[in-house]
């Protein structure tokens, strides 16, 4: 594959910093894949109806940005859940139900998809651990962005060392909720009352996921960072299951944010 071949991601200045040399990352965007129609560009999704080989050769794009194989890129079939998993070298490519994945082994590219949802990219480059989660709203208030942590702890990261940041998704601009959606974050805790603002819509409010996201970060004791980037209102850039929502179109493609460790 001739490198001007490869698709160009977005990346954390704050984890392309503070990382140094220890891992790899980016959040890709559409652009660079060979998916055409309403997956135009980079669907990564191997749950949406595209052409599977498509599917298959945007994956590799991402995995040779890398600069590793096909085979070492993991990713889970995602389920809204706080679920994580470890993957390690051995990893022989079962895509495990859960929202997450934490890795301690160099070459090893972990990533998790999205179309809205929130990816978060985490890294301690002292011990040399990396992890990536999917938060969604389910996910986010169910506790993945903290099991997260708790499993790079648990490999030997610090709280204190690791660096998070929040990638492309929906924005508060573009998120509108009924009441009854409201009322399952009230009920969790009222504070979260701060993370809705009144909607033009008699009974419905805009809902602040970047915001619950980076807050719950913090709160679990990491550095993070969110680089405020839309995935609705971005059509050119990024897929967006809202978006297609609202067109009522069949399916809609997927993006994929991704980190690897680099060999020490």
């Amino acid at each position: 594959m001739k490198d001007d071949a490869l698709p160009l991601p977005v990346q954390s200045p704050l984890l392309r910093e503070k990382a140094g040399h220890a891992a790899l990352h980016g959040y890709f965007t559409r652009k660079g894949g060979v998916s055409e129609g309403l997956y135009q560009g980079l669907n990564v999704g191997l749950g949406s109806s595209d052409d599977r080989a498509c599917v298959e050769e945007n994956r590799a794009r991402v995995s040779a940005w890398f600069s590793a194989p096909p085979a070492r890129l993991a990713t889970v079939h995602q389920v809204h859940s706080p679920n994580v998993v470890i993957v390690d070298a051995a990893y022989d490519g079962t895509r495990a139900e859960a929202d997450a994945l934490v890795t301690a082994a160099p070459g090893l590219v972990i990533g998790v998809l999205s179309a809205d949802c929130g990816p978060v990219l985490f890294v301690d480059p002292q011990a040399r651990v990396v992890g990536a989660a999917h938060a969604g709203w389910k996910g986010a208030l169910g506790g993945v962005l903290e099991n997260t942590v708790d499993v790079m702890v648990s490999l030997g990261a610090r709280r204190d060392r690791i660096l998070a940041c929040l990638g492309p998704s929906i924005s508060r601009r573009n998120y509108e909720v009924g009441a009854e959606f409201v009322q399952q974050f009230l009920e969790k805790d009222p504070a979260y009352i701060r993370f809705f603002s009144p909607s033009s819509r008699d009974g419905h409010s805009m809902f602040d996921l970047p915001g619950l996201t980076t807050m719950r970060l913090t709160d679990a004791g990491v550095t993070a960072e969110n680089l405020d980037i839309c995935t609705y209102a971005d059509e050119e850039r990024f897929f967006s299951y809202r978006r297609t929502t609202h067109r009522s179109e069949p399916d809609y493609g997927r993006q994929i944010s991704a980190i690897s460790l680099t060999e020490a």
